[in-house]
């Protein structure tokens, strides 16, 4: 396809094809439009950027830089980005509330917490649900201690999950994407952990329990990359 030439350049508003230019025109327009909240989700935030370049040449300055390897992982095999809870504080919260809860102790007793709760974390952002600038966005926090208060235990014949809300970092706060922050505690033979999302609505169907802990307990866990 040939478009009009003048001094060398391209001239699209001149010449035998200019008709086709505006529909060309109009349909990139279109598809841009119509595919535009993915566009976002894949983009890095250029604070993000920004940040990398600027702690890898701290790096450098203190002599502690590391050429990178092929272990070493990049932003795109980056999943999500989540809150790790320390588990033994999770037991011991659990292990009050069995104690003060005749149905929490009902719940707990037929179950090995212990090994059903090797890892605990609040997930802020999934690659595949909120996109990629979703996870990015919380590169600022990375390594950074941050504390999450449990408000409730819900649980279900299926399902138990800490009711949780992610607090501040040098006083800004950090956010879940998730509709329902919460920290997933033990799912039944059959049934994925992104299951327990599902509680509240158990909960409104009369098809699971909830144990307000009031106050809240706060527990600090470290924001990572996973």
């Amino acid at each position: 396809m040939i478009l009009s030439v003048q001094s060398g350049r391209l001239e699209s508003t001149k010449g035998t094809y200019v008709k086709e230019w505006v529909k060309w025109e109009k349909q990139l327009r279109d598809i841009l439009l119509g595919n535009a909240d993915y566009l976002n989700s894949i983009q890095v935030p250029f604070e993000f950027a920004v940040k990398e370049v600027i702690d890898q040449l701290k790096a450098i300055a203190r002599g502690e830089y590391a050429a990178p390897t092929s272990e070493k992982r990049k932003l795109g095999s980056i999943v999500f980005a989540a809150i790790c809870l320390p588990v033994p504080e999770i037991l011991s919260l659990l292990n009050d509330l069995a104690q003060k809860d005749p149905k929490v102790g009902n719940f707990l007793k037929d179950k090995s917490m212990e090994s059903s709760i090797q890892k605990a974390h609040l997930t802020l952002a999934h690659k595949r649900s909120h996109g990629v600038a979703a996870v990015a966005n919380h590169g600022s926090f990375v390594h950074e201690k941050v504390p999450v208060d449990v408000g409730a235990l819900l649980f279900s014949d299926k399902l138990a999950a800490l009711e949780a809300e992610p607090g501040s970092v040098e006083g800004e706060k950090v956010n879940s994407k998730n509709q329902w922050p919460h920290v997933t505690l033990w799912t039944g033979q059959g049934i994925a952990a992104k299951d327990a999302n599902t509680l509240p609505q158990l909960l409104s169907q009369g098809k699971a329990n909830r144990v307000d802990i009031n106050p809240p307990v706060t527990i600090t866990g470290t924001l990572e990359f996973f």
